[in-house]
């Protein structure tokens, strides 16, 4: 028989490999931003929002704040390390006006997590307080991500083609929702479950629109050539945190 500790850290261990493919999800973009020396049209705001979220989640995870988590750490520490890389290649071919606004950005959020470590330790002396005042925090933050897949979904309705929503990153990103959800509920922890929950339910509903939409998607060799398409960025719930996967079409 299986312990639920067991249970727990095999469903963590699939959910952090799970994680760090969808954490990879942007590295063509990237490969594109180098080959081409300019950023484009491209967007900073994804990655700095999930170097937010990651900051989060790697403090909820540590064991002043929720013991028993080093999952959450690692796989979230991995992102600290992977959207790092993601904005310093972003700053070194961005103009100065998007590499200053970068810096601003970044700059806001290092004080606003030291100020968010200084209150909790300081004003929060239990675990269950911690827990509960930077858990809060991060479903809070995770919740502002949570419009971009609805634009996404609300593309594919109006234009009845899924061109724009891959099916295998809404398919990891489904399978990675109801991975930490598991995670969650084997010993059960709200903050993390909230979050994950919903990650799972929009992945789902990207698979539904898929099945719906997949036949009435013009075929790429049908459509006008040198046509400029949109960049869509989609926002996955990662091990408790979110990842922010620009997808280059």
């Amino acid at each position: 028989m299986v312990s639920a500790d067991a249970a727990r850290n095999i469903v963590g261990i699939i959910g952090n490999v799970i994680s760090f493919g969808l954490f990879l999800s942007p590295v063509p973009t990237f490969v594109t931003i180098i080959k081409k020396k300019d950023v484009e049209e491209f967007k900073a705001d994804p990655y700095l929002a999930t170097l937010l979220n990651c900051m989060l989640w790697v403090f909820y995870g540590l064991p002043i704040v929720h013991p028993n988590s080093i999952l959450v750490v690692t796989i979230n520490g991995v992102g600290l390390v992977v959207e790092g890389a993601y904005l310093i290649t972003y700053f070194i071919y961005a103009p100065n006006k998007k590499r200053l606004r970068m810096l601003l950005v970044l700059a806001v959020e290092a004080v606003f997590m030291v100020i968010v470590v200084l209150a909790v330790m300081l004003a929060a002396h239990t675990h269950e307080k911690r827990s509960m005042i930077v858990g809060i925090l991060c479903i809070i933050f995770g919740a502002m991500m949570y419009a971009s897949p609805l634009t996404v979904m609300g593309q594919v309705i109006k234009t009845k083609s899924v061109e724009y929503m891959p099916f295998f990153l809404s398919l990891v990103s489904f399978a990675n929702g109801c991975c930490w959800t598991a995670y969650a509920l084997i010993k059960f922890d709200l903050y993390i479950t909230i979050p994950n929950g919903l990650g799972a339910l929009f992945g789902l509903a990207q698979l539904v629109l898929y099945g719906c939409y997949y036949k009435s998607t013009p075929k790429k060799d049908k459509k006008a050539k040198n046509v400029e398409l949109p960049t869509v960025v989609n926002n996955n719930t990662v091990g408790g945190g979110n990842v922010s996967v620009t997808v280059e079409r």
